[in-house]
């Protein structure tokens, strides 16, 4: 199950998050600790937030301070239909796209665009499988 997300960590060093949180109970949130916890590097993307516990965050993924390899997408998956094309500009190799924050149409367009996406496959799970093996 986990066999997919644990290539990307294996194989990819810089992640985006689209749709960070700085509310403790959301999955944005929950993502951005996981990565942090793991010393993994994790450019957080909202408008809402100039940061996150003290790390900066953008306000798009075209402000980053460089290409993401993988952009995991934590919104709504109406949302995530609605920004795949911006998902897509910014030249991730992978496309992540966890539960409840896909739709077949975001998939489809990731597929029509020749980009690697995953979707259902929880990156917060993947790593605590990751960890647990270790």
């Amino acid at each position: 199950m986990y066999e997919a997300g644990t290539e990307v960590f294996k194989n990819y060093k810089k992640f985006a998050l689209l749709g960070v949180s700085a509310d403790h109970a959301r999955f944005g949130y929950e993502v951005f600790e996981a990565f942090h916890k793991n010393n993994i590097l994790l450019m957080p993307v909202n408008p809402k937030y100039p940061d996150i516990d003290g790390h900066p965050c953008y306000p798009s993924l075209a402000a980053l301070p460089e290409r993401p390899e993988v952009v995991i997408v934590a919104l709504g998956p109406a949302v995530t239909e609605k920004v795949m094309p911006e998902v897509i500009a910014s030249g991730a190799q992978v496309i992540w796209m966890p539960p409840g924050c896909f739709n077949e149409a975001a998939v489809k367009i990731c597929q029509d665009a020749g980009v690697r996406e995953l979707h259902d496959i929880c990156p917060v799970s993947t790593l605590g499988f990751m960890c647990a093996k270790a």
